[in-house]
């Protein structure tokens, strides 16, 4: 603890920034590595989640990553679900350099209703292809659209926010109820985000299958700046890891998947966020790099267009390749934002570790103070 002052007095925190992973006394080969992820009743091939944000998702985007086998996350409150021909405005977007007309214009896009029919539309288009379908609400508008979530048949319902709480109090709307809402639904949910212990834990007891750590799009919101709101990644995913591991007493083994979504912008990141306890990683900016992506090479999360107090900013990436390249190679870059899931593999292998459970316990250390 640190003295603010004479009157406050706050915790260290650590970001991924400020940690590095430890070579152990033995290496694997890569190709003993198996990053298979399961959460409910579906596994996956590699524990990353495309994040339900318009640059980066639309139907097509999501179908791709589950073909590569992970799973794309629709953003069900989305330009996807407002417009039945969203391209056009999504070619003029990208081309509007200007940051505040960008803003504006982002805000009369998203001011069109979202209409429910969209929403089974999308969702069906993706269980059609045959791969896991998902879709994100916020909290705000759950109540009001999850009947057309669950009649599409969905595998996930995510619901995600920027800070989202088991306990929200409202006077001018009827708050949404988490532990009745996830008890009543026959659909695994992971919610979030959340950043802290005691706020993981309520989330866990809500019935959730995977809580969100972070408040998201790191490189496309300013919440720090806004709100002044912000708890470094390490530490928070750490945090949350603990309440997993009390909550799995707790509960008497009903294990909650802890998602880490938000300051991931390479693949050393992914890493660092499984060794800190992370069973899987939410990313956005990366994929905004992908050939596909809708964004045409700009970025921007849903704190972006709110149509009050914007505090995102949409963020410019230069296209290096496919989204296959970017998620599973091959890679000609050598900075860490292509081969993803050949990195991780490649992280696990050389500090000796087979599995990704295995490898939240690697030795790190701190190497920023």
């Amino acid at each position: 603890m640190y003295d603010i002052g004479r009157s406050k007095r706050a915790e260290s925190a650590f970001a991924l920034d400020d940690i590095a992973i430890v070579p152990q006394r033995r290496t694997r080969g890569i190709e003993e590595v198996d990053l298979t992820w399961k959460i409910d009743a579906v596994s996956f091939d590699f524990p990353l989640i495309a994040a339900p944000m318009d640059s980066i998702m639309s139907p097509q985007t999501a179908i791709e990553v589950g073909r590569l086998g992970g799973l794309g996350v629709l953003n069900l409150e989305g330009i996807w679900t407002r417009y039945d021909d969203p391209r056009p405005l999504l070619e003029e977007l990208g081309g509007i350099e200007d940051p505040t007309a960008a803003t504006r214009r982002l805000q009369e896009i998203y001011s069109e209703p979202i209409k429910p029919a969209l929403i089974r539309e999308r969702m069906a288009e993706v269980r059609d292809a045959g791969v896991p379908v998902a879709g994100s609400l916020s909290p705000q508008n759950t109540a009001e659209f999850a009947a057309d979530v669950v009649a599409s048949g969905p595998d996930f319902f995510v619901i995600r926010g920027t800070v989202v709480s088991a306990e929200h109090v409202s006077s001018r709307r009827e708050p949404l109820n988490l532990k009745k809402f996830i008890y009543e639904l026959d659909v695994p949910v992971i919610v979030g985000g959340c950043a802290t212990y005691q706020s993981a834990l309520h989330l866990m007891r809500s019935g959730a299958a995977g809580v969100l750590v972070g408040f998201g799009g790191a490189a496309t919101h300013a919440t720090r700046r806004v709100l002044g709101i912000e708890v470094p990644m390490a530490t928070a995913i750490s945090d949350v890891a603990e309440a997993r591991r009390d909550y799995l007493d707790e509960s008497g083994g009903r294990y909650v998947h802890v998602i880490a979504d938000g300051a991931v912008g390479r693949s050393g990141d992914i890493a660092k966020a499984i060794a800190v306890g992370a069973d899987a990683v939410m990313v956005g900016a990366p994929l905004a790099a992908a050939a596909e992506a809708p964004g045409h090479g700009y970025h921007w999360g849903a704190e972006a267009w709110h149509e009050e107090l914007p505090r995102g900013e949409r963020a410019h990436f230069p296209i290096v390749g496919s989204l296959q390249e970017i998620l599973v190679g091959p890679s000609h870059s050598a900075d860490g934002t292509m081969n993803l899931v050949g990195a991780l593999k490649r992280s696990l292998a050389t500090t000796g570790y087979t599995e990704v459970k295995e490898f939240q316990r690697v030795e790190v250390v701190l190497h920023r103070l």
